[in-house]
């Protein structure tokens, strides 16, 4: 039972990370937007995801689904500017989303410097 529990977590996952991807897919093809338009439009979507309290329940349900495409990232942003300002004042909405995704930053540095280490980049 704990073997289909987990594997129709990982389905969850899959197919809400999957309905992200679906959805700017479908935005490319179908609009005249850039990939940089639809990147803001999904951030400030999980900006006012989490805004109104509504990204808590999606991400109950879909877990990483949710959580790691751009969505999530506006989430968190949004998540930490509100706690900052919460604790802090006002002036910790303006650090409170970097302190909240501060790792997660750190981490793609650190592995995009590793991955030019490895590989040779080129401009084209």
């Amino acid at each position: 039972m704990e073997i289909l529990n987990k594997l129709l977590t990982y389905l969850i996952v899959f197919a809400v990370g999957g309905a992200f991807c679906l959805v700017a897919q479908i935005l490319i093809i179908k609009t005249k937007l850039t990939p940089a338009r639809i990147l803001v439009i999904f951030l400030v979507a999980g900006i006012a995801l989490e805004a109104v309290g509504a990204f808590r329940y999606i991400k109950e349900f879909a877990k990483a689904g949710a959580t790691i495409p751009i969505v999530g990232f506006g989430a968190a942003l949004a998540k930490g500017a509100i706690e900052m300002a919460r604790s802090v004042g006002f002036v910790g909405a303006f650090a409170g989303g970097l302190v909240n995704t501060a790792f997660g930053i750190g981490v793609a540095v650190v592995a995009s410097f590793v991955v030019t280490l490895i590989f040779s980049p080129k401009s084209k």
